[in-house]
């Protein structure tokens, strides 16, 4: 039986990147919607529409890391996109126990970036450099392994 006294901590996570594992500060926006459509039979007796699921919408996901000499993984990728060439790839997204083992797991079918935002610069400033992509998606299933 699972453990459900407490829930888990969103601190321990990790990405999986096209077969490697890269290191994200903040991962947001797995978002699922559904659009409502209102239907209702002229011949029906009751006085308001009925309610159905409609088309799904995918929100963008929000990945953040750091920035490092020499890697131009996110770059190239968007270059892909830029070229009109795009290269979708597959993400897996795990929420992490304390010995590493992934306890939720998100797979992301078919992303590709739409939005790369580069670190800001600040002569005063005393952090590290954080890069911002943003990657549309074909959908995710989540899988709760606790």
């Amino acid at each position: 039986m699972a453990n459900t006294s407490y829930p888990l901590p969103k601190f321990h996570f990790s990405v999986q990147w096209g077969g490697s594992q890269i290191a994200f500060t903040e991962v947001s926006g797995l978002n699922k919607e559904m659009d409502i459509i209102e239907h209702r039979v002229g011949s029906s007796p009751e006085f308001f529409k009925r309610k159905m699921p409609g088309l799904q919408k995918n929100g963008n996901i929000t990945l953040k890391r750091g920035v490092f000499a020499g890697d131009n993984e996110f770059y190239e990728w968007y270059n892909t996109v830029a070229m009109n060439t795009v290269e979708r790839r597959d993400i897996i997204i795990s929420l992490l126990n304390e010995k590493h083992d992934p306890v939720v797991v998100w797979k992301v079918r078919e992303c590709f970036i739409v939005s790369l935002k580069c670190t800001d610069m600040k002569s005063d400033a005393n952090e590290a450099g954080i890069d911002t992509v943003e990657l549309a998606n074909h959908g995710f299933t989540m899988e709760n392994l606790g």
